[in-house]
Parts: structure tokens; C-alpha cells; sequence
């Protein structure tokens, strides 16, 4: 059995963890096993990890200490780096590959740089120190992966076709998690207190790249338009706060539901009518794909890559347009579409039962 580095996870259980643990869970682990290094105490999936067989490491973050950091790093792969034929490292931006000089320095044959992001959605100063890396990690990471072609220019400063033994990755779900279910539906709108309403939902880190401010205003549109709506919005981060206070602002309080981070997504997809996703910028979405895996008619930023439609009940507004007109779309044509079944889904090539064979190949051979 080969055994392979990862980095990525962090304490939210956001895109990029779900990404991660969705071919961790597809894997022959008698075949491939991940070990996971991490810079935060609380780990996102962490007791499903050590279930699996995984082992978690934990090291202080470099923003909490360089010094500390660098140490146990050093630490880290003077014991274990021969224990790996691969690292993989998942990030949004570039600002930190320290794991990858240091996977190289210690002497871990494949070292992968992994982009899940189309845009920076940090600081500035992090922003700067992508820049900066984007030659640097030329030197020291030898395969280039993607979530997305699309991303490459943003990301590693060069398209595709340009990078060292590149792959393109998709992100990948089990559908059958999200298969549309009736008795789940009803269940979960009763318990919502929503059952006669248009439910409208969104699941995503409260942040400026998901723009939940915009939600809310379709959301307001609505409620001026004279629709019995009901907003659910799961997530958490640190626009949740800006974002109550504007529901409030809004005259929005009984119309908007903050659910907070949910371990139960997949069921909360089945209450939805509409899904709600007007991003400034994405690589390929998760949540996006488990819309469409539940058949939900998505209204979408066309920031998002094109290539993450599957479904015909899928549509894309500019965010140049008014809240009013995404407000229309909803009613005009999601919500008459309706619900899709899964028949595209399971030919596409986002069915992580499909990918994952590919990916356990490329990490190992």
C-alpha cells in the first residue's frame, strides 16, 4: 500500500475538505491511504479520517508563528517524509507553499500543487505573496492540478497547456447522497416551518466571494413582488455577522434563515425550490454540483465556469443585472422547470465513483 500527504484541510467543512474527502471515501484504501497535515487544532472530518485509517498531524499555523511553523514542519518531515510517495496540497491561493520547499527538501518524490480557486478572495498582502509564488513554485512542486482550465491564468499565472505533467481534477460527489427524495422533502420543510412557501436557498462560506448580500436582495425583491418566500442560508464566516444585520435592515427577519454550518446539506437541498448562487468568482463549486445532483433549478453568477452546468434547469444571470431580474428568473423560470432527475448527473463527469480510479492512479504511479 502506497501512502499519500495531504494538505487542505482545515476546521470548516467547506468546498475544498468536501472535495477532498469525496475521493478519500471513493479510494481503495487498501491500495492508497492519506495521512492529512494540518494547521488548526480542530480538524473539518476528523473522526471519519481516523475511520478510515487515516492519521492527522497537527502543526501551529505559520500566521501564528514563523519561527514555531518552520520548526515543526522541519519536525515533521524529518520523521515522516519517507513514508510518502506523493504529497498533495489544496489550496485557494499560493500565498503559502512552505509544505511543498518543504516536501522537496525532505524528499518526497511527486509533489502536487492543487488550485481550487478562479480569483483572490483573501487580503491583500496574501494576494501579493500569490503573486510572488507563482514563479517560485515552479521550483519546487512537479505536477500542476486544477479544478478548472479556466483558472490557471488567475492561479499559476500561465494557461494550462503551459504547466508541468498538468491534470485537470474535477470535483467530484456521490449523487446518490443527493437523489431527489419526496419523504424527505415534505419532512424537512415541515421542520423548517416552510411548507407553504417558496423556499430559496443557498449553502456557502459567508464571504465577499459568495455574495450572500446579493441574496438578500432577490430575496427583498421577492417579498416586493408578493412571494410567500422562505430563505435558508447555510454557512458560516465572517460576513454571517454584516449579513444578519442587513436581513434585519431589510425588514427581512422572518424571511431569512441563517442555519450555520449543517452536517445535513444533502437534505436540506430536498426542501429547497430554488437554489441561489450569485458568486463574483469560483473555480467549480461543490455546492453547486450537489444542487444539481438533487435536481434543484439553480439561478447562478455567470462568474462561475460554464463548464459546471449540468443540468437544463440551470441558469445564469450577470450580477450587472438587478436583483429584480434575478427575482423574475426565479419565479418565471426555475420554479416553473422544476425538479430535474439525476440521468445527466450520473453520465457526467462529476460522479466521484467515476473519477475516483483516475485520481488514485495519478497519486501513486
Amino acid at each position: 500500500m502506497k501512502k499519500v500527504l495531504v494538505f487542505g484541510m482545515t476546521e470548516n467543512p467547506g468546498g475544498v475538505e468536501s472535495v477532498i474527502m469525496n475521493y478519500y471515501q471513493a479510494m481503495d484504501r487498501t491500495q492508497v491511504q492519506f495521512d492529512f497535515l494540518c494547521n488548526s487544532q480542530t480538524v473539518a472530518y476528523e473522526e471519519e479520517i481516523v475511520s478510515l485509517g487515516g492519521t492527522v498531524y497537527k502543526i501551529p499555523a505559520r500566521r501564528d508563528g514563523r519561527r514555531a511553523f518552520s520548526q515543526a514542519l522541519d519536525h515533521f518531515m524529518v520523521r515522516h517524509a519517507g513514508e510518502y510517495c506523493a504529497i498533495w496540497v489544496n489550496v485557494c491561493s499560493l500565498a503559502n507553499i512552505d509544505y511543498l520547499k518543504a516536501a522537496k527538501k525532505y524528499g518526497i518524490p511527486k509533489r502536487i500543487i492543487h488550485c481550487h480557486n478562479a480569483a483572490n478572495g483573501d487580503s491583500f498582502l496574501r494576494g501579493l505573496l500569490h503573486r510572488v509564488n507563482r514563479r517560485a513554485v515552479r521550483r519546487v512542486a512537479t505536477h500542476f492540478w486544477s479544478c478548472s482550465d479556466q483558472a490557471c491564468p488567475w492561479f499559476y499565472g500561465a494557461p494550462a497547456s503551459q504547466l508541468p505533467h498538468y491534470q485537470l481534477i474535477t470535483n467530484a460527489i456521490d449523487p446518490a447522497q443527493f437523489a431527489p427524495d419526496g419523504h424527505i422533502r415534505t419532512e424537512y420543510r415541515r421542520k423548517l416551518g416552510c411548507e407553504n412557501h417558496l423556499v430559496v436557498g443557498h449553502v456557502g462560506r459567508f464571504h465577499f466571494q459568495k455574495n450572500q448580500s446579493f441574496v438578500l436582495d432577490v430575496v427583498a425583491e421577492l417579498v416586493r413582488m408578493g412571494q410567500p418566500v422562505k430563505a435558508l442560508l447555510a454557512g458560516q464566516g465572517e460576513d454571517l455577522a454584516a449579513m444578519q444585520e442587513k436581513a434585519r435592515a431589510l425588514g427581512l427577519g422572518e424571511r431569512v434563515t441563517f442555519l450555520g454550518v449543517r452536517s445535513d446539506t444533502a437534505q436540506l437541498y430536498q426542501a429547497m425550490d430554488v437554489f441561489l448562487f450569485p458568486s463574483r468568482f469560483e473555480g467549480l463549486p461543490m455546492a453547486l454540483l450537489e444542487a444539481q445532483a438533487n435536481g434543484v433549478p439553480c439561478v447562478v453568477s455567470d462568474a462561475i465556469v460554464p463548464e459546471i452546468q449540468v443540468n437544463t434547469n440551470l441558469y445564469r444571470l450577470s450580477l450587472e443585472d438587478s436583483p429584480e431580474v434575478w427575482a423574475r428568473c426565479v419565479v418565471e423560470r426555475a420554479v416553473q422547470a422544476g425538479r430535474v432527475d439525476q440521468e445527466k448527473f450520473l453520465r457526467s463527469p462529476y460522479d466521484v465513483n467515476r473519477q475516483a480510479r483516475r485520481l488514485q492512479e495519478l497519486l501513486t504511479q
